[in-house]
């Protein structure tokens, strides 16, 4: 278990509607992917924070830009 924990995200190449996705700092085409979840006051406020909307994040492996996407890719 806390060997997954430690485990190196898997590389990935993304395409967006059709296009393939580059780095908008350096051009860069592979990026690691993670879901982060969109927190609002409110909700906190009230400990509905599971309620919020989650976003795919594409981070790039050579400068770390995060590209943030709603919806499904």
């Amino acid at each position: 278990m806390l060997m997954k924990m430690f485990k190196k995200p898997e590389t990935v190449n993304v395409s967006i509607k059709g296009k393939q996705l580059s780095c908008p700092v350096c051009g860069n085409s592979k990026f690691t992917r993670r879901r982060s979840q969109l927190n609002t006051r409110l909700a906190t406020f009230f400990n509905l924070d599971w309620a919020n909307r989650v976003a795919t994040c594409y981070i790039c492996t050579d400068c770390s830009h995060v590209s943030w996407f709603l919806g499904k890719q």
